[in-house]
């Protein structure tokens, strides 16, 4: 019977590949039982015939081995990772994690995005500075450690949103109008935020889009809107999502604020103004759902696609 094996494992190998499974390992990290993990792990599996959702807080890193496990299984014999989300919550204890997978990328395991060019979004200022630099508009902005400064940053814009360096869905961010409690509340503020970010509140009227890209290639645009009187968008805060057109000018500025970042998946926060259209953030987790419910797209089907792609190449 053993000289049947070859022949069993060649019809194997051309059901496979008549099912479209790419034959390759590749891990998902992202949060066990969170809605995107869980889906691009799935589709991951569909493609590949192999699933593996990586718990980034479970991860270890042996050294001087280099080896890298998640349970049992090393990491550094995969083909392949893709990073979906890294915590539940944004941190500095993130970037921490990423070094691991950063590990793996300089050891030459591919890793989407690239852990370097993620670190370099999840940090707020980091993302602005490099937004600033390449000149996207963006709302007025201050960054102060003075409690004076951050006070007449408040008179000077009249309304203003105090954002955490570290967050996600408006978590941790107040509004400040000028007023006799303000000192106050920015103190307070201040003894947990040493950096304050300081933005102009920008009337939404209601809306701000998703601008999503996959390998640098623009996908498709959801908006959020409120169904209250929210001062923000976020899905936390009550917000939808629905399908959006954006115009040849959000496209090319949303195409131009991803750029520095290379990351293969990314959504653009862009919001349209009286004075044109204005960038809030880059992000390299978000938009999965929004495109799912808003456009129809499955973006995690293509995102496995995109990866294996890239791979095979």
């Amino acid at each position: 019977m053993a000289h049947l094996f070859p022949a069993f494992r060649h019809h194997v190998l051309l059901i496979f590949l008549k099912r479209g499974l790419f034959l390759k390992k590749i891990g998902v990290v992202g949060i066990p039982g969170g809605w995107s993990s869980e889906k691009l792990a799935d589709a991951v599996a569909e493609r590949t015939g192999f699933r593996l959702l990586v718990d980034p807080s479970a991860v270890r890193l042996d050294l001087p081995s280099g080896r890298v496990l998640s349970g049992e299984v090393e990491l550094n014999s995969l083909d392949g990772l893709i990073i979906k989300k890294i915590g539940k919550n944004y941190s500095p204890d993130l970037l921490d994690r990423l070094e691991v997978f950063r590990f793996l990328a300089e050891k030459g395991l591919p890793v989407f995005s690239n852990p370097v060019n993620i670190i370099r979004v999840m940090d707020r200022l980091t993302c602005t500075i490099t937004l600033q630099l390449a000149g996207i508009p963006m709302p007025p902005l201050t960054i102060t450690e003075e409690v004076d400064v951050a006070l007449e940053a408040v008179a000077q814009y009249g309304e203003a949103v105090f954002k955490p360096l570290y967050s996600t869905k408006a978590r941790g961010m107040i509004v400040l109008r000028p007023g006799k409690e303000t000192r106050a509340v920015i103190e307070e503020y201040k003894a947990e935020h040493r950096i304050m970010y300081i933005q102009k509140k920008i009337e939404l009227n209601g809306r701000d889009l998703g601008v999503v890209f996959l390998g640098g290639q623009y996908l498709t645009t959801y908006a959020r809107t409120t169904r209250n009187e929210s001062w923000n968008t976020t899905t936390a805060s009550g917000g939808r999502y629905q399908h959006h057109e954006p115009s040849k000018e959000i496209i090319a500025l949303a195409r131009k604020a991803q750029a520095p970042f290379d990351l293969d998946f990314t959504c653009v926060d862009v919001v349209e103004t009286d004075e044109g259209p204005r960038v809030f953030e880059v992000s390299a987790f978000g938009g999965f759902r929004g495109i799912q419910e808003a456009c129809g797209i499955d973006a995690a089907r293509h995102y496995t696609d995109y990866v294996c792609g890239r791979i095979e190449a």
